[in-house]
Order: C-alpha cells, then structure tokens, then sequence
C-alpha cells in the first residue's frame, strides 16, 4: 500500500472521530500484494542458448535481386506488399488490421460507447504506435515492420507472413532465409482472440535467431483506452499491471518506470477502472517486461512485452491469448469452463484480473446486489442509489441514534469539563484524574460518539470502492441535461480555454452541494455544544475548514459517489434535527411536570459510609 493512501485513511479517520460526519470517508485503499521486482539487467536474465548469437540491425526492405546491407544483420526478402490497412468485424470487435507491422492500429468494442462513440482500447498518439508488434531478439529497436501478405484462411481468421533473410559476409547474399507468419483468430461473441507466432526455416535447420539467447518479442502498448488527458491519480482513473502465479493474484510494482519477470506466470493483466488487457502465454517461460512512461500526447503509457526465448528447431509456433474488453465478471469467467467460450479454454482465472480497491470485497459484493436490486425496480441508477443510501442509513440507524445520543451526554457536560480544566490547568495529571471520574460517575464514555461511526467504517469504504468503479454506472444517466453519466464529473458550465487551478474548466453543482450539506450536517451535530476559547475555534475550524478541504479534493469525483455522499448527508441532518427535537421535548416535558424527573440515588456520605437505611428490625 503506498504512502498517499495510508495519510488519505488515516486522515479520514481522524476526521470520523472528531467531526462525526460519515462523509469523511473517501479513499480506498489498494492491494498490499505485489509482485517481487526483478532489478533491470543490462543482458536480459533467462538467457539460454547463447552458442548462436547473430546480430539484428535491420536492413532496409528489398527484392531478392537487389539485397544489400552490413553481414549479419537481417533484411525482408520479396516485394513489398501494396496492403496497408484494413478494416475486421466480429460481433463485439471493430478492429483496424495494420499490415505494415502485422499488428492492430485500433479495436473498438462496439458494445461499450463514451459519448456515443465506441471506445477504442488501443490509446496511441501516432499511426505508426500500434498493438501486438514483434521484434527480433530482445530489443524493440530490431523492427520487423516491413509489409507482409495477407491471407484470409476462414471468416474468424486474419494471416500475416513475410520472409527474412540474414545477409552474408560480402553484404550481398543470403546465408539463410525464414518466415514469419502471424495468425489471429477470433470467435464472433467472445472478447478474447488467439494470435499464433510461427518461425520457419527454409532448411531443415535451427531458426537463424539468437539475440542473447532471445528470438523476439511480441508488445502490447501504447496504453489502453478510453482516452485521457491528465495522468491517472489512482482515485478516480488508473492503471495497473497485475501477474496470476501459482493461481494468486500480485500486482506488480515498477521500480524506475519497469518489472522484469523472469518466473512462471499464468497471465498478465494490464487493468483500468472499467477495461483491462490481459496476455496470456502458453507453456514456453517467457520473460515478462512491464514498464510505464509517457510521451507528448499520452501522460501515461503502459506497455507488456514478452520476450521469447531462442528456437532450437527449424519449425516453431507459440500460442498468445489476449482479452481485450470489459472488467466484467460475466465475461471474464468464461473461460473457466469450456463449454462457455469459444476456444474450449478453461480454468483461465481470468476474474482475479478484476480489481478490488477495498478490503471488503465481499460487502462491496453484497452492496453491489442491492444496487441491482433497486435498479430492477426503478430502472435508473440515479434513483437506485438514493434508495440504497436511506437503506443504509435505517440499517446503520441504532448505531446512528447511539453516537447522537453519547455526543449530547458529553455536551451536556461540557460546563463541568471546562470547570475542571481551568481549575487544574497547572496540574495535567490532577485534570485527567477529575475527568476521569467524571466520567465514571456520569457514567459517559468519551469515544461512545466515535465508535458507533467506526463501526460503520466497511460500510462506508465498500460504497466508496463500489460507487468509484461500478461498470453499470458507465454512462448511466440520472437527470439528462445534467447528470448524465454517473461514473464522471457532472458539469453544469464549461468556460474553456480559461482553467482554474485545481478545478479546471467546469463549474460543477454537485460538489457545491455536498460541501453545503456537510457544513449543514456539522453544524446539527455541534448544535447544544458549549464551546468556549479553543474549543469553539477547533469547532469553527472544521465545520469550514475541512468541507472547503474536501471541495477541493472531490471536485473532479464521479458524480454516482457524490451524489451518495449528499443524499447521505440530507438524511443525517434530518436524524440529527428529530433526535434534536425528541431531546428538546423530553427537556420541556421534564419542566412541565417535575415528577417525570429520573431520581438519582443517594450519594455516600462523606468518608465512604453507606447511606443510612433505617433501624433494623429486631
């Protein structure tokens, strides 16, 4: 867990005990779990066979009358195909086939719109930067994008094949000469395809590729989409690298912008608040790069590269799989079972690829069907929400009622309190001492406003990981014209180009209204306070001070979260009023008819005797 989350709980812990306010909770903190960094090495460790190591700059493109370049170095053989792009549709693919590299410019999801517009999961600045390149050896300076045919064996299958050849000694002939072939396959309703890597020697002898003991290696990047234009904050957009080894999820940590993993892994998942990536390798071990950056356009990049190590035939193929879609457990789970997919795959473990930004998971789950719930009965996730959140607030009202009635028993006694420590304002220990008994004989306990609120901390943490990142909220609309998608900012003016630190170029209602509402609902929960000096300065302080902290950092929140937030506060002010008003009630009452005064018992007689109870009988 890193350090800005930790000061984020903590920080809204201490705003828990000391406002009493449930919205103080917004941070949720990430998994502990991560995978053991392997230090970047200067020669790639994993090497195997090294007794072959050709060299692999790479001649420019020529026809086979014409080659010419520095010994060693490899050129592509044969014309130069005219194809450069063209277009493949499956039944949730839209998918733009580069043919230069033999990899994909662009693959919408057609299911899934911003804006009504398809979102493009391969997020790059260039044509040039597209998904699933190869490269000879280790290095992704040795380019094998020199134009390849084109074939079309069935309607779900897309082939790419070029040859090679290593240039002789005399910089003019051929030594040897293989063919790379690159096949997808897809199946028309799965998310998830296959891509086939063949090395091929024109004689029977071993594939001429040896670079440090690697053949090539197969990337994925630039980054995933949507789009963004502002580095992820790990809040409210994010993406993470997450390995499955020995069946268990890690995420992995990047030391310096990159992770090296050398070990066996089942998979490797590149994953963002609603999409992931996730490459899956067969049985060869093949070593795993991760590493982040940036470029002028992208603010992160995010890129996986799996090396492979050398051939020692004359004819190889390896196996990749990659899901490219939703962060949806009904999509990822299927291939666990293989009559439940198109490729007969199983026991994938996709799922554990899904991200849980909480430790209660399980209640984020059970909070999650209740949402569904609701929005089976009014079909509006805006409403569905608001119904959840006065679920939760009668569910959590015993624990409510208790904290307000703890806060007024104290207050009640703030007179005595502030007596007693300006009387022993010179003796700490004797102050303690007196409160203490105070306490003890008011019978009040000084955290029992605090501790019923703690108790209610998984609740609040799970709503928050669950509102954040719940893909059903992905451009669900709650009041059109206003709200119209739940898991983004609202907006109710745009005044670009001018940009206001902090806050941007949108004037959003809904934060303004959460932070009114606060300071409405600390204000309820200091009313009968009788604070004096520093105490009603640090009273003051955060009843302004830390709802303009929290305006600040909510601002740019998903509108599903602060809309739970708001509503949350509403219905505690009117908890807090008709507690304020039963109390003031029974006060008047108690007034009006001294008789239904609580009658203490009698105090001891001074000396610790017993009170007098009368002659015994004889």
């Amino acid at each position: 867990m890193d350090k800005n989350t930790v000061l984020a709980i903590i920080l809204s812990v201490i705003i828990i005990i000391v406002g009493f306010s449930i919205q103080a909770i917004f941070f949720a903190p990430e998994p502990s779990v991560q995978t053991e960094a392997v230090q970047p090495v200067q020669t790639p460790a994993g090497a195997t066979d090294t007794s072959v190591t050709t060299q692999l700059p790479v001649s420019s493109a020529a026809g086979p009358s014409e080659t010419s370049g520095s010994p060693g170095s490899i050129t592509a053989v044969g014309d130069d195909p005219s194809l450069r792009e063209f277009q493949f549709q499956t039944e949730v693919f839209d998918i733009v086939f580069d043919a230069e590299s033999a990899s994909i410019s662009s693959i919408k999801l057609k299911k899934h719109l911003d804006n009504g517009i398809p979102v493009n999961m391969i997020f790059s600045d260039s044509p040039e930067d597209t998904a699933f390149k190869t490269y000879f050896g280790y290095d992704t300076a040795t380019r094998t994008d020199y134009g390849y045919n084109v074939s079309r064996p069935d309607d779900y299958t897309i082939r790419f094949y070029r040859d090679f050849g290593i240039i002789g000694n005399d910089g003019q002939t051929l030594s040897d000469t293989f063919r790379l072939t690159k096949t997808f396959v897809f199946a028309p309703n799965d998310y998830l395809f296959e891509l086939s890597i063949e090395l091929k020697n024109s004689v029977n002898e071993v594939v001429p590729l040896n670079y440090s003991g690697y053949s090539y290696t197969l990337e994925f990047g630039p980054q995933i989409g949507p789009e963004f234009f502002e580095a992820p904050d790990g809040r409210y957009e994010y993406r993470r690298f997450y390995t499955l080894e020995e069946g268990k999820q890690k995420q992995a940590k990047l030391k310096n912008g990159e992770l090296i993993v050398d070990s066996l892994f089942s998979w490797s998942a590149l994953t963002g608040k609603y999409f992931t990536v996730i490459g899956i390798p067969d049985a060869t071990q093949y070593t795993l790069r991760l590493s982040e950056g940036s470029t002028e356009t992208i603010p992160l990049t995010s890129f996986m590269k799996f090396s492979r190590p050398a051939v020692n035939s004359s004819v190889n193929t390896d196996v990749f799989r990659f899901y490219i879609g939703p962060q949806q457990k009904q999509h990822l789970a299927i291939y666990n079972n293989a009559e439940d997919n198109g490729f007969g795959l199983k026991d994938l473990q996709l799922e554990k690829a899904m991200d849980s930004s909480t430790w209660f998971g399980w209640l984020e789950n059970v909070l999650k069907w209740l949402l569904g719930v609701f929005y089976m009965i009014i079909p509006n996730y805006g409403i569905a929400i608001i119904l959840l959140t006065i679920l939760i607030k009668v569910v959590l009202f015993p624990f409510t009622r208790k904290s307000f009635q703890s806060t007024a028993r104290m207050q009640a006694l703030n007179p005595q309190m502030q007596e007693i420590r300006e009387k022993y304002k010179d003796n700490t220990a004797k102050m303690n001492q007196e409160l203490s008994e105070l306490y003890k004989r008011e019978k009040v306990n000084p955290m029992g406003g605090c501790l019923p609120m703690l108790l209610q901390f998984p609740v609040f943490i799970a709503l928050y990981g669950l509102l954040n990142k719940h893909f059903e909220l992905r451009g669900a609309v709650f009041i059109p014209g206003w709200i119209n998608d739940l898991s983004s900012p609202e907006s109710i003016w745009n005044f670009s180009p001018v940009s206001i630190p902090f806050l941007g170029s949108d004037l959003r209602l809904l934060p303004i209204l959460y932070v009114a509402t606060m300071i409405l609902s600390m204000k309820f929960s200091q009313a009968g306070a009788q604070s004096a000096g520093s105490g009603a300065g640090m009273n003051k302080m955060f009843t302004y001070l830390m709802p303009g902290m929290f305006f600040f950092i909510l601002y740019n929140a998903p509108s599903g979260l602060i809309l739970y937030w708001t509503v949350m506060n509403i219905f505690t002010v009117l908890q807090q009023e008709a507690t304020n008003l039963i109390r003031k009630h029974k006060v008047e009452e108690e007034k009006a008819n001294p008789t239904l005064k609580i009658v203490k018992p009698p105090s001891k007689k001074p000396g610790g005797g017993k009170p007098s109870q009368g002659k015994k009988k004889r």
